[in-house]
């Protein structure tokens, strides 16, 4: 895991301690801590926000309340306003996943990075967006632009955990090595010692060309050394039902 220090979410003139509760929550499934509140509109703390975050207090606990965006964002070096309307500015405008990158090159750097987001109903103010370096826009559909403050928090808190992760949990990748190259000529030659049997290998001048393609086709599955012996197992049951199946109708011709 990268020690980068994460953006701070600043949230400008949230109403809705259910919906600042979300936030936080979002903010803990991705790795950020530092929440900022500017001037809320019920005051700050607000007990109906801790339930609302489903166990993901520690935002909660530690969030700072400024007065004006600019006391918020003041210690800040990079900082890109989300919005979905266009505005009289002239900043650069970025996806989430570009803006993530850039958010990631600069934490790199040691530099103190943020993420400002505007009221749920009115958005960022053209004033507020001035103060920021880029504009971070999400591409919801034009027929409806309006996105939940903590939906457009966590698209953003993604695609930042995407650049200090950009592996599945060691937890979800198998862990069992591929098989040996010994273990898998084994396979191979027992398949194709039973296809020959078989008669599978007609005409007899295509059977190189048949080998190979049955050699790669297995190889590029990476079998496991047990996933290995299973299959040869297969062969093996495969042949010998074969053989009782041969020996029933036999049998039967006899009678």
């Amino acid at each position: 895991m990268s020690d980068l220090r994460p953006p701070a979410v600043i949230l400008d003139k949230p109403q809705l301690a259910e919906n600042i509760g979300a936030v936080a929550r979002v903010m803990a499934n991705f790795g950020l801590s530092d929440l900022r509140l500017v001037a809320p509109r019920d005051g700050w703390p607000q007990a109906r926000a801790w339930p609302s975050a489903s166990g993901a207090d520690w935002p909660l606990d530690n969030a700072r309340v400024f007065a004006t965006v600019g006391e918020a964002v003041g210690d800040l070096q990079l900082l890109y306003a989300t919005t979905a309307r266009p505005r009289e500015t002239q900043l650069p405008v970025l996806t989430a996943r570009e803006a993530a990158g850039e958010l990631n090159a600069a934490a790199g750097r040691g530099l103190s990075v943020g993420l400002l987001f505007g009221a749920e109903r009115a958005g960022l103010e053209t004033s507020d967006l001035a103060l920021a370096n880029g504009i971070l826009t999400i591409p919801v559909d034009p027929r409806f632009h309006s996105l939940n403050l903590a939906q457009a928090v966590s698209i953003t808190a993604y695609e930042w955990r995407l650049t200090v992760m950009d592996a599945a949990p060691a937890k979800f990748l198998g862990v069992a090595p591929p098989a040996t190259q010994q273990a898998m000529i084994g396979l191979y030659e027992q398949l194709e010692d039973e296809l020959e049997t078989s008669g599978f290998f007609f005409p007899p001048e295509n059977k190189p060309s048949m080998v190979r393609n049955l050699r790669v086709a297995l190889g590029r599955a990476r079998f496991t050394d047990q996933e290995t012996r299973t299959l040869r197992g297969v062969i093996t049951a495969l042949v010998r039902g074969r053989g009782r199946t041969l020996a029933r109708m036999a049998k039967g011709a006899e009678e």
